[in-house]
């Protein structure tokens, strides 16, 4: 099952209106970033559904005969979509936490952010073995994050179908770091500020 022409137009027109909702931060968080805050289209019910609405028609046509199990979402900003996404695709939520916020047997994997290391965790009964995975989050930068959580679902023996993002820091090239298809909602920056 491919999309169709309406489809794909409606794709299109959404992320025309999602990239026009966001606010524009120059040199945040620090100097030669350029902070693209996708906060504003939660306070919008239509924006939020229109959302979901395209990232469920790229699911829908690019899994068309492979069920979903669980939408993934990264502590903390990919918990602000992923369990309507799961609601949406008639999938299991499944989050990934910092270190220390789970009980029970976890499976843990490091990452390095701009200042310093990290871990996340899940809990391993979370993803039964060969489960169908998706993992979202809201923007790929390096990709750091996103590996880390990669590894917790190939530790729980899962299946990563794909991660999707909002948006995608094209120069950072994050997704070389990736062992599954990458898919970018709203089109990413290709370079940093002067």
């Amino acid at each position: 099952m491919s999309q169709t022409p309406e489809e794909v137009s409606e794709v299109i027109a959404i992320a025309q209106e999602l990239k026009s909702a966001l606010h524009q931060y120059p040199n945040f968080p620090t100097p030669g970033i350029l902070f693209e805050d996708f906060l504003p289209i939660f306070r919008s019910p239509d924006l939020f559904n229109k959302m979901i609405r395209a990232f469920k028609i790229h699911l829908d046509e690019t899994f068309p005969n492979i069920k979903i199990d669980y939408i993934v979402g990264l502590e903390a900003r990919g918990f602000l979509f992923a369990p309507t996404l799961a609601l949406a695709m008639d999938a299991g939520f499944v989050p990934i936490r910092k270190k220390g916020k789970l009980p029970s047997k976890l499976a843990t994997a490091k990452f390095t952010k701009e200042y310093g290391e990290d871990y996340f965790q899940i809990q391993l009964e979370s993803i039964p073995e060969g489960s169908n995975v998706v993992i979202v989050d809201d923007i790929l930068a390096t990709g750091g994050s996103a590996s880390a959580a990669g590894n917790l679902i190939q530790q729980c023996k899962g299946n990563i179908l794909e991660f999707d993002f909002v948006m995608e820091l094209d120069f950072l090239n994050g997704r070389s770091k990736l062992p599954a298809p990458t898919y970018t909602l709203l089109s990413g920056q290709s370079e940093q500020l002067k």
